[in-house]
């Protein structure tokens, strides 16, 4: 199953584009956030990953609509592989469940914390 998250930082950005990447990909569900990325809290975010189950896989647009920082980022997708789920990011085409991806994650997220 591939599960949607999509967050902004504020209220009058809109989440329409990254919804409509998250259904075009085949996200089944997609949650969602309005806050910051600096921000610790979110709750959206949480709801996706306790929804996820072995086999499953988290989608988001892009790198930074997940991760506060590279270390953040870089331990989210890791706990998730740890828990046999799969993590993909279409803005840059990265799919952890292949052994390319996960070679493409780091690489990417290097150059997002710029």
């Amino acid at each position: 199953m591939l599960i949607g998250y999509a967050r902004v930082s504020t209220a009058d950005q809109y989440l329409g584009m990254q919804e409509d990447a998250l259904k075009g990909a085949g996200c089944e569900d997609i949650f969602k956030d309005i806050v910051s990325g600096a921000k610790t809290a979110r709750p959206g975010l949480h709801s996706a990953i306790s929804h996820l189950r072995k086999g499953d896989t988290l989608v988001v647009w892009r790198l930074d609509r997940l991760g506060r920082s590279l270390a953040h980022l870089i331990e989210t997708v890791k706990e998730l592989n740890d828990q046999g789920i799969g993590f993909k990011s279409l803005q840059e085409s990265i799919d952890t469940t292949t052994s390319g991806g996960q070679l493409i994650f780091h690489i990417f997220g290097a150059l997002a914390q710029f």
